[in-house]
């Protein structure tokens, strides 16, 4: 039975090297200076304060000199724009190759990037990742409107910063599940209704269990409404980016059934045994969500009575940020940040571990194994009371929730319910 997974990245081997190896290539000495100065950042998308109208939360360097492969060479991968695979890889000791059969992998977005396929081609060779097998869909993206049909697409995305999102999502699925089929679900709009629609779409029309949402807006009365309709989806993770505007909750990441994922300062440390280090990064959202949010049985915090954000955390600050190619509304390599990365890697770590429990929601499933996270345990991203829904502690708190992935053991179902199964 094929197997299928809704998210955006999966694991990546760069041939003929070691990860270590791989990623200090990509991540050179003066990476460190370059993270530590206060970088120039605009966001790719406006913010909307519209109700039931959502933002895409991709983060830009503009002070990063965008470039084009052709200007790097044939294969090339590019310096100084960020983290690539192995990177990844090496920070939270993912595969570094992979075996998965099958395997799908969806990002939820608005609007058409007619240059998506073309350009994660091209991300996926500058790395050396496998191209795309016709044969069997690995390492291929299928681009869907949001009934799951592949026609018709959607209007272009214009001048309104998604395609710039839709790149940034396949390229992190292309990175940590390189042969995981990706698929990009394209909403008309980039509403509530159409994005959710998207998701619900990608699990019972497309049979996809992984589904990364890198997108939000304000919480509101309609929310409960909205989770049942599109976000209630059993057997299937669900992962949204917590936002990027500070302490605060957004939506759909306030919703009891996704995945909230915040985000962190990711940087190279060899003194370190890891030979990584992670703060709070101060963008992340987090907090204590609406009252029309109850919090989920696994949620054990006693300083919200509901939902609370975050549950796990990835890499989001821009100073640290990932590569990625958009030629459509970009000008080719560009680094980024912003939870829409940490969102991806998350759902695609959640693909690598496939074993997903009919029933269950696998937000729950971190909580049952902390031992297989990093725990973030400096930062912030603003003050409240009580402090640990928006600084880094010893354990569980707001902005990283339960940390970030040290492998995939932490994203394994518990031993419980009814055997995995997989879409097909």
């Amino acid at each position: 039975m094929a197997r299928t997974a809704l998210v955006a990245a999966a694991a990546l081997a760069l041939a003929g090297s070691s990860v270590a190896a791989a990623a200090a290539a990509q991540a050179p000495a003066a990476r460190s200076a370059h993270a530590a100065a206060a970088p120039a950042i605009r966001r790719a998308c406006a913010v909307t304060h519209s109700p039931g109208i959502m933002s895409c939360m991709a983060l830009i360097r503009s002070d990063i000199r965008q470039r084009t492969q052709a200007s790097l060479g044939r294969d090339t991968a590019p310096t100084g724009d960020g983290y690539g695979p192995a990177s990844l890889i090496s920070a939270y000791d993912l595969p570094s190759s992979t075996s998965v059969t099958g395997l799908s992998v969806a990002v939820v977005d608005a609007y058409d990037d007619p240059t998506a396929v073309s350009d994660v081609a091209t991300y996926r060779a500058a790395w050396g990742l496998p191209a795309c097998d016709t044969a069997t869909g690995a390492g291929c993206l299928t681009k869907v409107n949001q009934y799951g049909k592949t026609s018709p697409l959607p209007a272009p995305s214009g001048d309104s910063g998604w395609a710039t999102e839709e790149s940034l999502d396949v390229d992190m699925v292309s990175a940590i599940c390189p042969e995981c089929h990706i698929y990009l679900v394209e909403a008309k709009a980039p509403s509530t209704y159409s994005l959710g629609t998207a998701v619900h779409s990608a699990v019972k029309h497309r049979h996809i269990d992984f589904v990364s949402n890198s997108y939000g807006g304000g919480q509101s009365s309609s929310d409960p409404a909205y989770d049942t309709k599109y976000y209630q989806q059993p057997g299937a993770a669900i992962v949204a980016s917590a936002g990027d505007d500070g302490y605060g909750v957004a939506y759909p990441a306030a919703s009891q059934y996704v995945t909230a994922v915040g985000g962190t300062t990711l940087t190279q440390d060899a003194g370190t045994t890891r030979g990584w280090t992670e703060s709070v990064w101060a963008g992340t959202g987090s907090g204590c969500a609406r009252k029309n949010e109850p919090k989920p049985s696994w949620q054990t915090d006693t300083g919200c009575k509901h939902r609370t954000d975050d549950d796990v955390a990835a890499v989001a600050d821009p100073a640290t940020g990932v590569a990625i190619y958009d030629t459509y509304d970009q000008g080719g390599w560009l680094e980024v940040g912003g939870t829409s990365v940490a969102s991806p890697i998350i759902a695609s770590v959640f693909a690598l571990a496939d074993t997903l429990k009919a029933g269950t929601y696998p937000s729950s499933y971190p909580y049952a194994d902390t031992g297989e996270l990093y725990d973030v345990t400096s930062g912030s991203n603003g003050s409240c009371s009580p402090a640990y829904l928006c600084t880094g502690e010893v354990g569980y708190d707001g902005p990283t929730g339960l940390g970030t992935p040290r492998g995939i053991g932490a994203f394994f179902a518990p031993t419980f319910g009814a055997p995995a199964t997989h879409r097909s």
